[in-house]
C-alpha cells in the first residue's frame, strides 16, 4: 500500500492539516502508525475512509438521529468493523427511504385537504383548545407553538377564549400531518402562504424550495431534495465499505 504523510492527505482530500488531525481525534479514521520522529503515516485505505466519512457528513438531513447514524457509521468503519458498517448502511438507507415515503404522503394528504377546505360546508361547530388538541392527537403546548410560529391564527370570543372552526382544524391537519413527516415549521409556513395567494400552487415544489429572502433556511426546508441526496450519499459510503473490505483481505 502506499504512505502518505499528513500534508499530502490534505491535498488529495482537499482539507485543512489541522482537520486530518481532528479526524483521527475523533475516530472517524483509522489511527496511523507513527515514525521514531513523531510523524504519522497514512495509507490508501486512509484515502478511502476519509472519501467514505466525508461523504457520510455531507448529509444535511438532522431528524430522527439520522445525523449521529452517519457519524456512528464512519467510526465503526474506521475501527474496522465492515460487516457491521454494512448492515448499519443498509438500516440507515432503509430509514432514509422510509422517510421520504413519509414526506410524499404528507404533501399527499395535504393536497386533498386543501381540495376539500371549499367543498365543505361549515356546520357551526367550534372547539376549544383541549378538544382540538385531543381532535388532532397533539398537546396543548403543540397548539400554541404553532400559532407563535405564525402557522395559524385562531378567532376568540367574547370572553376571550379561543375558538377553533371546521376550517382551522382542517388547516391543523395539514401542519400536523407535514410536521409528523419532519417538515419545518419555515417549510410549512411558506407552503401555507402560497396557497393562499394562490390555490393552484405546486405544494410539493413550494415546500421544497425556500426563499431567497428567509430569515433562517434550515436544511430541513429542503427535506425532500436532502433526504435524496442523504441516499445518494449513503450508497457511495456503502460501496466505499466494500472496497476497504476488500481491500484488508
Amino acid at each position: 500500500m502506499n504512505t502518505y504523510k499528513t500534508i499530502d492527505i490534505a491535498r488529495i482530500i482537499g482539507i485543512h492539516v489541522n482537520t486530518v488531525r481532528l479526524y483521527e481525534k475523533c475516530a472517524l479514521i483509522p489511527k496511523p502508525e507513527r515514525l521514531p520522529n513523531g510523524y504519522r503515516v497514512f495509507t490508501d485505505l486512509h484515502i478511502e475512509q476519509f472519501k467514505l466519512a466525508r461523504a457520510a457528513l455531507r448529509v444535511e438531513v438532522l431528524q430522527n438521529g439520522l445525523r449521529k447514524q452517519a457519524v456512528n457509521i464512519i467510526k465503526v468503519s474506521a475501527a474496522g468493523n465492515y460487516e457491521e458498517a454494512a448492515v448499519l448502511t443498509r438500516r440507515y438507507i432503509q430509514q432514509v427511504d422510509q422517510e421520504r415515503k413519509n414526506a410524499e404522503e404528507a404533501i399527499q394528504i395535504t393536497r386533498k385537504i386543501l381540495a376539500g377546505l371549499d367543498e365543505r360546508e361549515h356546520t357551526g361547530t367550534y372547539f376549544t383548545r383541549k378538544e382540538a388538541a385531543d381532535f388532532l392527537g397533539v398537546t396543548i403546548d403543540t397548539l400554541r407553538n404553532w400559532e407563535l410560529n405564525g402557522l395559524f391564527t385562531i378567532k376568540r370570543i367574547e370572553n376571550g377564549y379561543r375558538v377553533y372552526s371546521e376550517k382551522d382544524i382542517q388547516r391543523l391537519k395539514i401542519i400536523r400531518s407535514l410536521r409528523c413527516a419532519n417538515y419545518s415549521l419555515a417549510a410549512i409556513l411558506r407552503m401555507l402562504r402560497a396557497v393562499g395567494d394562490d390555490p393552484a400552487a405546486n405544494i410539493r415544489t413550494v415546500i421544497d424550495t425556500p426563499n431567497e429572502d428567509d430569515d433562517i433556511i434550515k436544511a430541513c426546508d429542503k427535506l425532500l431534495t436532502s433526504l435524496a441526496e442523504a441516499r445518494k450519499n449513503a450508497v457511495y459510503v456503502a460501496g466505499q465499505i466494500e472496497k476497504m473490505q476488500k481491500m484488508t483481505k
